[in-house]
């Protein structure tokens, strides 16, 4: 039997996926905090007597890291190095039964919306009036923004709706008002994230207000940057656009999963969109915004897809040049539509076809990137590293965008201020700048 601890409860909360749980993990954290709990995230100090595991189902990768690290700490729990394990996230609200099975040393599974119980479990209140509050995990100056949970969507391929449940838009009056505690603590970035941020205020407004919603986070004093994550093509609101010519501290950037460009794929997908309209939103965006930054998100190797409609997108790709783009190879997931096809695209073709766009896109990516050596930019600083100040411009979002670094023998900046940059050399990925 093992002998009871004299150490004091200290959680540490271990984060897994989207920007979505780690908005998700701070709230939390700040919850704990409030009830005189001490709370670490992804503590390497090892005297925590408490793990929470925020975990990622998205896909099968994302699925067998969360596996693996709840794993690791059932191990850390047989070897007396922690005393509870705690699941929660993604991964815990669609397989928990299955898991509690496999995994008996983990204490209690919750779910995405289970807040109040995992608290309750680590004898916590949940406190009404912190609502909007966090423990910030990203570095101080930017912070993600969730405006609402949840997904009404149907897209074939997609086990969100299953995780987060429904669509729900948080009321403007409290994102205006926690925009502001941000503020006050430094915060200059807000990443707007959602399932689909043009769903916003359909269910509590009876209409998409994403553009007011804009500009009343613009007027926050101390906020610079507004950046747009997760916009849906189809039923796009168009208004949007106008706030952001129209608000300077709205960055000329959207994150927009578009997930392929053959229309018999989309059709496939139940995307609600062909190729042409499509190519004429997007169209119609950079005519609106002039200097817009787009990212999109491409699924290779769906059920059905043939060389044909790989090479249809290929050749919409090269025609988009997208400022950026992501592509991974199709999940088959339990409980979607798309699990009563046939996933009968082999992996190796479906990794082949991935690594194409993936190299048509590096090329597109430098020659965009070659056209801004000798222009000036504006650039927040997120960091100094290796001989170098990584910062980023208004078209860039954290970690998967460009970084454009600054030598640090070129002069002092401080993390989190900005500065005015000349770009001197440009790859796919860095650009490198001069202060100005």
């Amino acid at each position: 039997m093992k002998a009871r601890t004299l150490k004091a409860t200290k959680v540490n909360v271990v984060t897994l996926g989207c920007s979505k749980n780690t908005f998700d993990s701070e709230v939390m954290m700040a919850q704990l905090k409030a009830n005189g709990i001490a709370v670490e995230h992804e503590s390497s100090s090892k005297d925590h007597t408490i793990v929470v595991i925020n975990t990622c189902g998205f896909i099968d990768n994302a699925k067998q890291e969360s596996i693996d690290t709840i794993l690791n700490y059932a191990k850390a729990k047989d070897a007396g190095l922690v005393e509870k394990v705690y699941v929660t996230g993604c991964l815990s609200q669609r397989y928990g039964p299955e898991l509690q099975a496999e995994i008996p040393q983990v204490d209690a599974w919750f779910g995405t919306r289970d807040l109040p119980r995992l608290l309750k479990t680590l004898k916590a209140d949940y406190k009404h009036e912190l609502v909007g509050e966090r423990l910030l995990t990203t570095p101080a100056h930017f912070a993600y923004f969730k405006i609402s949970e949840g997904c009404d969507r149907k897209c074939s391929f997609c086990a969100i709706p299953l995780m987060r449940g429904k669509h729900v838009s948080t009321p403007m009056e409290q994102l205006v008002t926690n925009a502001k505690g941000l503020a006050a603590q430094g915060v200059k970035e807000l990443i707007l994230i959602a399932q689909d941020l043009t769903y916003y205020g359909l269910d509590i407004y009876k209409k998409r207000n994403l553009s007011e919603l804009l500009a009343q986070l613009s007027d926050v004093d101390g906020i610079d940057w507004i950046r747009l994550h997760y916009a849906f093509p189809s039923g796009f609101p168009m208004d949007i656009l106008d706030t952001m010519r129209e608000r300077s501290n709205i960055c000329n950037y959207l994150d927009m999963p578009l997930q392929h460009g053959s229309t018999r794929m989309l059709t496939r997908m139940r995307r609600g969109i062909t190729q042409e309209k499509t190519e004429a939103l997007v169209n119609t965006i950079r005519e609106k915004v002039p200097g817009v930054a787009i990212r999109t998100t491409l699924i290779s190797g769906f059920p059905g897809e043939t060389e044909a409609d790989h090479e249809d997108s290929m050749r919409w790709i090269e025609r988009m040049r997208f400022d950026r783009l992501g592509c991974f190879t199709y999940s088959h997931e339990e409980d979607t539509h798309a699990h009563t096809l046939e996933d009968d695209v082999p992996a190796e073709v479906k990794e082949l076809r991935a690594q194409e766009v993936m190299e048509l896109q590096g090329g597109i990516s430098h020659e965009l990137n070659q056209a801004k050596v000798g222009k000036e930019f504006r650039v927040l600083v997120d960091k100094a590293e290796g001989g170098f100040y990584h910062t980023r411009t208004e078209h860039d979002s954290p970690e998967v965008d460009n970084d454009v670094l600054i030598p640090t023998k070129s002069g002092h900046l401080r993390v989190g201020d900005f500065a005015q940059v000349r770009i001197t050399e440009a790859r796919e990925h860095t650009l490198t700048g001069i202060g100005v």
